[in-house]
């Protein structure tokens, strides 16, 4: 542990009957210590296991600035216990992968909304002119259900082409809400650019949070998180 940076990731693996408990140097990706479980973690094997790693960085002289995990609700009551109130946040891909699943929720609720309003026509062919407007309006709705749901993987893709933003452009239109669903994605992806310093982070998070306050799927993950990555002091 000479190199030890301070900011460790904690993660389990299950394969089979088994569960590998697991820390390694956040910034060296390193495996620091690990122990093997035949059977699923609770909170006393994440304490017995954190408590083992804190007394071989103790013996070293070592400190622990940060810790890195998953969303399990295994890991906040034991780092607490042993580590104290020592920096504790979700790693990068599982708050992307909540958001993209959040984001991909409201774009289905908007599309069987959107689908409950094409109205009812009667059998056979439209003899009134009244007829005739609701087969069209019909029409038109289910070709844009069909369209938001085929190009759905553009409301979180990080990067877009020039003519994908131009297909998401056509496929919203008239639609405020939707466009609002991919700025929400965009945000998220600078949120998490290395380049950018800890207390613009922060700024950038806290107007996240206000602007997705409205949406429920949304609103839940972004509030799981502090940083986005860590940062060199």
């Amino acid at each position: 542990m000479d190199d030890f940076s301070g900011y460790i990731a904690a993660d389990e693996l299950y394969d089979g009957p088994f569960c590998v408990l697991s820390i390694v140097d956040n910034r060296t990706f390193r495996r620091l210590i690990y122990e093997v479980l035949d059977h699923d973690p609770d909170h006393a094997d994440i304490k017995r296991f954190f408590r083992t790693f804190q007394a071989a960085i103790q013996r070293r002289g070592l400190v622990l600035q940060g810790i890195t995990t998953d969303g399990s609700n295994l890991y906040p009551e034991p780092i607490s216990t042993v580590f104290g109130d020592v920096s504790h946040q979700l790693c990068e891909f599982h708050v992307i992968k909540e958001l993209t699943k959040a984001i991909l929720h409201a774009g289905a609720k908007v599309r069987r909304e959107l689908a409950a309003t094409k109205p009812k026509l009667g059998r056979g062919r439209p003899s009134s002119a009244a007829a005739r407007k609701a087969a069209r309006q019909a029409k038109r709705i289910e070709r844009k259900v069909g369209d938001l749901f085929q190009h759905r993987y553009l409301f979180v893709q990080h990067v877009l082409t020039p003519a994908q933003r131009r297909t998401l452009m056509r496929v919203t239109r008239g639609r405020p809400e939707l466009r609002t669903l991919r700025g929400v994605m965009d945000e998220v992806y600078r949120l998490f650019d290395r380049r950018c310093r800890s207390d613009t982070a922060l700024e950038k998070l806290a107007r996240l949070r206000r602007r997705v306050r409205r949406f429920r799927w949304i609103g839940k993950p972004c509030r799981s998180y502090s940083l986005p990555t860590w940062r060199k002091p």
